[in-house]
């Protein structure tokens, strides 16, 4: 790899494609989302050993909730099993995770297994891994103005106070650098509602390659892509 080659410090990742996997397969789309799963413990130890230090990916949307009831279930199971696993994987690969997205409407004990996973983490030293679920762009940009708001009304900020840079620390991704590349897979050329306040300056890479059948080497092929642009931020 040239010396000025450069790694993006934050991917952020649209994991698209897990029905039409399963789909080419003749399984059900279930079945999909299981690959799919597997394919995102790979490629958080790809992303790290790259040298990627923040990786997000958006596993559940605030439109999702409109899928199949038994799709959705099948969503939520897998999810339940990935948060009983992953303290363990998290101590043993030193990953710290972090959700956002609104927890509120996840199950109970979905919630009890996030928050255990995120402070039993947050000791690791290594990949900064996010995972967006129940996220919307537009909702997180809400739930931020409210609280921004009930500051306001309760007399802890001033209104004329508020910067950019102030607003970010009410958002779900306060704290994380931008990121500087996202990825969607699948041949869809859309954000989908994710992360439209932190996208603002990100290099966007589209791939035909569906979520299932991503690997490092296609991962490369992004951070290829990524190190032809020239990101001058609106300057010169």
């Amino acid at each position: 790899m040239e010396d000025n080659y450069k790694i993006p410090r934050h991917v952020a990742i649209i994991m698209d494609g897990n029905g039409r996997w399963a789909k080419k397969r003749l399984l059900p789309r279930k079945a999909g989302h299981i690959q799919g799963a597997r394919t995102v413990e790979q490629i958080c130890e790809d992303a790290y050993n790259l040298g990627i230090e923040y990786l997000t990916v958006y596993a559940f949307s605030t439109e999702n909730w409109n899928r199949p009831d038994d799709e959705v279930e099948a969503l939520m199971n897998l999810l339940r099993k990935y948060m009983l696993d992953a303290i363990e994987r998290c101590s043993k690969n030193n990953m710290r995770v972090r959700v956002i997205g609104d927890k509120s409407r996840l199950a109970p004990d979905i919630q009890d297994s996030i928050a255990e996973l995120e402070v039993k983490s947050s000791v690791n030293t290594g990949l900064k891994f996010n995972i967006a679920i129940n996220y919307g762009g537009r909702d997180e940009i809400v739930r931020a103005a409210r609280a921004f708001a009930m500051d306001v009304k309760e007399g802890r900020v001033e209104p004329e106070a508020l910067t950019e840079d102030m607003f970010h620390n009410y958002m779900d991704t306060h704290g994380m650098p931008y990121p500087d590349l996202m990825i969607r897979t699948s041949g869809e050329c859309r954000t989908s509602n994710y992360l439209p306040w932190q996208l603002c300056y990100s290099e966007f890479y589209f791939t035909d390659v569906l979520w299932p059948d991503f690997n490092k080497k296609e991962l490369q092929k992004a951070l290829d892509y990524y190190n032809k642009r020239d990101r001058r931020f609106g300057g010169v």
